[in-house]
Formats: C-alpha cells, sequence, structure tokens
C-alpha cells in the first residue's frame, strides 16, 4: 500500500487485479476502460475518487504521468457519460427507472431534475465536480433534450475539475512531482 509522509492510500478499497493490471505495461488502457465504467455510472467496484489517486500511485506521479492519467480520465468518462445521456435521451424517463444499470428511484430523480431546473446546463459541469452526485445530472441533461454537443463540452469540464482536484489532493498529500 502507497505510504507518503505517513498518509496512506486506501488501496485496499481497490481490487488487487485493478491493481496489477494498472501497474502494467497496459496501464493507460485500463484506466481508460476503468474511466467509461465511472462515466456511464457502472463503476461498482469501487469509489469513483480512488481511480486516478490508484493510478497515480501505480504509474508515476511525474507531470507527463499525472497529464496522462488526468487527460486519459477525462476523456473516459466523458465517453462513458456520453454513452448514458445517449440512453436517457433515446430511451427515455421510465426505461432509466426501470432500468438497474442508472441508480436512481423517481425521489432522487425529480431532485436531479429540480437542480437542473433551477441551474440549468451549469448543473452538469458543477455536479460532475461533486462527490456522490458526480455524473447524476447526466440522465436530466439527456430527458431535457440538451444538445448532445453542449453535454459533451460541459460533462468534459466538470470531469477535468475533478479530476484535477483528485490529483492535487494526491500530490498535496505528499506525493511531490519528479
Amino acid at each position: 500500500m502507497p505510504v507518503s509522509s505517513g498518509i496512506v492510500l486506501a488501496t485496499d478499497r481497490a481490487p488487487s487485479w485493478l491493481e496489477s493490471y494498472l501497474s502494467s505495461e497496459i496501464g493507460f488502457l485500463v484506466l481508460f476502460g476503468i474511466c467509461i465504467l465511472e462515466g456511464a455510472m457502472l463503476l461498482r467496484f469501487m469509489p469513483s475518487e480512488l481511480v486516478v489517486p490508484l493510478a497515480l500511485a501505480l504509474v508515476g506521479s511525474s507531470p507527463g504521468d499525472v497529464g496522462a492519467i488526468v487527460a486519459i480520465a477525462v476523456v473516459g468518462t466523458t465517453i462513458g457519460q456520453t454513452v448514458l445521456f445517449v440512453l436517457a435521451r433515446r430511451a427515455g424517463r421510465e426505461y432509466v427507472l426501470r432500468t438497474r444499470w442508472v441508480p436512481v428511484t423517481e425521489s432522487r430523480l425529480a431532485r436531479f431534475d429540480g437542480w437542473f431546473d433551477r441551474w440549468g446546463r451549469l448543473a452538469v459541469a458543477l455536479s460532475n465536480t461533486m462527490l456522490f452526485v458526480r455524473g447524476v445530472l447526466t440522465v436530466p441533461a439527456g430527458l431535457s433534450r440538451m444538445h448532445w454537443r453542449t453535454f459533451v463540452a460541459l460533462s468534459a469540464v466538470g470531469s477535468l475539475a475533478f479530476q484535477s482536484i483528485l490529483a492535487g489532493l494526491y500530490l498535496a498529500s505528499g506525493h511531490v512531482l519528479v
């Protein structure tokens, strides 16, 4: 388990097979796949806020590594969220509420619809920077008929903020750029 300045990265919350793959020569490809799953709300085997710090711990934290990991995470999560956006747009509210894929109830969706109605497009980017609700406004955005290009841009901006914050917190915890 990576340790720096007395701070332990909670890698025990990540599956050992994932650690093995991330530290292999296909680590960036695995990270990309994990981020697509996270964006599509299918990352059920570990917390999404652990993905970038774990990748930094296993791959490296040089400026090039940090840039590549953040870029891969942004592109991957944006692709995953776009898939969810298109599904909500095409399949509709009833399907979204019936499917097990999207972990949302009618009351939770109504609450996020309210956020979307109140804050509009800005809610998509802002929600992508927040723990626990990250990506959930993807569904109301898809149901609202927001243009997909607008959604992709807002999703990417929010994901860039989220992944950059995670990388910054990891580095601030004693892991320095080398």
